[in-house]
């Protein structure tokens, strides 16, 4: 664990007009990918809206490397149909962690990060202050494909003695 700065949680909730990769629709999963670290969700059969609610967790050694993320759509005969993918930008996450809680009532917004050229928010992303924890919640347009869009929630957990 050396090196270690903490757990980032990312709660895959769903995907919205994904594109079609079949006949009858795609049969979507995510796979997250931070350094080496690589997870998947589940298949999600024939749908372009799926509803993982999945939540997987990534060890994260070094806060400025970006969070990749891509869809695919599961063949079983031949190799997964790329549907899009996108880039993560945890830094104001990150900035928000470094904040005293105790001051922070509950549901306040610390940041609001706007779509722009240089990430793949598809509307305003707000990191707040919930239940204890510093969260932020997003949807992202995915790239290099047709449509479709990927809602997640983030949230950092600090592991004690880490850096």
């Amino acid at each position: 664990m050396d090196g270690l700065a903490g757990l980032l949680k990312v709660r895959v909730v769903r995907g919205i007009n994904l594109a079609y990769r079949d006949a009858r629709g795609s049969d979507p999963y995510v796979v997250l990918r931070l350094g080496k670290k690589k997870l998947k969700t589940s298949v999600k059969k024939r749908s372009v809206n799926p509803i993982w609610h999945e939540e997987l967790t990534l060890t994260v050694t070094n806060p400025s490397e970006p969070l990749k993320l891509e869809v695919f759509d599961k063949d079983t005969f031949s190799r997964d149909d790329p549907m899009g993918d996108a880039e993560i930008d945890v830094a104001p996450l990150m900035e928000a962690i470094s904040m005293n809680p105790e001051d922070i009532r509950n549901g306040a917004i610390i940041k609001s990060v706007r779509p722009s050229t240089r990430n793949c928010l598809a509307d305003e992303s707000h990191v707040c202050w919930r239940n204890g924890r510093f969260v932020q919640d997003m949807i992202l347009r995915l790239k290099n494909v047709e449509s479709g869009e990927i809602q997640l929630q983030l949230q950092w957990v600090n592991i004690s003695g880490a850096k």
